[in-house]
């Protein structure tokens, strides 16, 4: 179990994947910025927290279910001549739901907020968090599906996102405020969340986007 200790090479996965996993991260961690925003001032950063300890457990849990995991790569049906597998009907799904969010706040930016949430002035606390959840389910499989390319032994990946999640904790806040502060972040942010959205259905529909 800890023979990995002992070998450069679980060393190098070790830090190239805590790298990966931070940048893989960050998308995670503006989603949830821009999400929490939506929610009166005194609740944001307990919605931060709650998002983000989603996303730290959904990783961990989905290491845990590597066998799983893996069989989520195998082909259950074809349409349009691409086999769809269990990864790419999540990723799909969820990219659209991205799209659909990112759309959507970004109308809200650029045209206003809606009637009945000006009379509210806030969304409400549980499905701000109900989304951050349904998303963090899609960021964490990719990332576990990274994590599961790069190393060969369990604890390797659990650090390392351990490592990442406290990172996203750390800066969760002052990416929230530096982002809430300044309109035009927020709509590049919002742009670059719609790129992850297309990303992400362009890979479930079985076109590879590098990431690097």
């Amino acid at each position: 179990m800890i023979e990995w200790i002992s070998s450069p090479e679980a060393w190098i996965a070790l830090l190239t994947l805590t790298i990966l996993e931070i940048i893989l991260g960050i998308d995670n961690i503006i989603f949830i910025a821009i999400l929490s925003d939506r929610v009166k001032m005194e609740l944001r950063s307990r919605a931060r927290r709650i998002g983000l300890t989603v996303a730290i457990s959904t990783r961990i849990l989905l290491l845990f279910s590597i066998v799983w995991i893996m069989r989520l790569t195998e082909p259950l049906f074809e349409l349009f001549g691409h086999a769809f597998s269990g990864r790419d009907l999540i990723l799909t799904i969820g990219g659209v739901f991205l799209l659909f969010k990112a759309t959507r706040e970004l109308h809200h930016k650029l045209e206003g907020e809606t009637e009945r949430e000006n009379q509210s002035g806030h969304a409400s606390f549980a499905s701000v968090v109900a989304q951050i959840a349904l998303l963090d389910i899609v960021f964490s499989l990719d990332s576990v599906i990274t994590a599961v390319g790069i190393a060969d032994h369990l604890p390797v990946m659990v650090i390392a996102v351990l490592i990442a999640g406290l990172f996203m904790i750390v800066s969760a806040e002052k990416v929230s405020a530096f982002v809430s502060a300044r309109p035009t972040v927020k709509v590049l942010a919002l742009s670059f969340l719609l790129l992850i959205g297309m990303s992400l259905v362009a890979e479930g529909m079985g076109q590879h986007i590098p990431k690097g």
